[in-house]
């Protein structure tokens, strides 16, 4: 495993990180990760060097049931070696029927979800704690002055900000040097090959402010793996059990005429490199040059988490790297 320090902070990551938000969830009858397939995979993280574990309060159903699989897996292990993330935004449904302040970023809530996150996971600080979504209704001073009192008195290090807009974690970085209060450190917007001009001023915000990336979403939902082919009409054929299989929004999301320009120029790359389009995906992430990036994998199995960590022994040339900025 490679490593590196997560951009403006004094801590080191794997180049990959490992997302467990399919831990505990529920599709009709069927848990996608249970738990014991949710240890499993942690061990694998283990074996292959991933010390870098991300959650949220809310991943699971119930909610929380990912943190309580983290938590009990970290028993047998040393939390000193493990770097965790988790979120707070969304409401949290295990008080039962919704309530004000039951979501949102606003003081009362994020004291609350802090300690049913430090709770269920076992430990008594977060190595990283975002904020799930910008906030409308909270003035983002607020928000960051009791984030600020977390990592002031420990329970925190560093924070994160997940989806937003660039003007927004503008402002929210302005009024933390106006206002001497912690500063959003790491960001976890959804970038992939084939979903990077999107959110290129988003992007350009990072770079300049030297903040790290962690996309979730790197492989765009798995197309990017190779596994799916377009019909003649142009929509996806997926294999079953896939999520463009599960999905209706999956071709509309993710295989739009770009995504397929990009996953042909990823497969040409991978045939030239003898590695998986999977792994080329990701090491043209873990290559940006402008900011520090850690995608966030979610392999369903231990075979396929091996698959993403070969992106690891991948290494593309000047022109491979061009050739798939380009297709985009």
């Amino acid at each position: 495993m490679e490593y590196t320090t997560l951009g403006n902070t004094g801590t080191t990551v794997s180049r990959l990180c490992y997302g467990t938000w399919r831990f505990g969830k529920q599709m009709g009858d069927v848990v996608e990760t249970d738990r014991e397939e949710a240890h499993e995979l942690l061990d694998a993280c283990w074996d292959h060097g991933i010390n870098f574990i991300d959650t949220a309060n809310v991943y699971g159903d119930p909610d929380g049931t990912s943190e309580e699989w983290i938590g009990e897996w970290l028993e047998d292990h040393d939390r000193e070696d493990v770097v965790l993330a988790s979120k707070v935004y969304f409401p949290f449904d295990g008080w039962g029927e919704p309530r004000p302040n039951d979501s949102g970023l606003g003081r009362k809530h994020i004291r609350r979800q802090i300690e049913g996150s430090l709770e269920r996971l076992g430990t008594d600080y977060l190595d990283l704690y975002y904020i799930h979504r910008w906030d409308e209704d909270t003035p983002i001073r607020e928000t960051l002055a009791v984030l600020t009192e977390l990592v002031r008195e420990g329970k925190v290090h560093y924070l994160g900000a997940s989806s937003m807009a660039a003007w927004q974690l503008t402002k929210a970085l302005w009024t933390s040097d106006v206002e001497g209060l912690e500063r959003f450190d790491v960001t976890q917007p959804m970038v992939n090959a084939a979903h990077y001009d999107e959110v290129g001023d988003y992007l350009a915000v990072c770079a300049d402010q030297d903040i790290a990336v962690c996309p979730y979403s790197p492989l765009a939902g798995g197309f990017l793996t190779g596994k799916y082919d377009r019909a003649e009409d142009g929509s996806v054929i997926a294999p079953d059990g896939s999520r463009g299989s599960l999905s209706d929004r999956f071709g509309d999301h993710y295989a739009t005429d770009t995504a397929w320009d990009v996953l042909e120029a990823i497969e040409g790359v991978a045939d030239e490199v003898d590695a998986s389009p999977a792994a080329v995906s990701l090491r043209w992430l873990m290559d940006q040059s402008k900011f520090t990036c850690v995608p966030i994998v979610g392999a369903r199995n231990p075979a396929q988490l091996e698959e993403n960590v070969g992106a690891v022994d991948v290494s593309l040339s000047d022109e491979q790297f061009a050739r798939i900025d380009e297709a985009r």
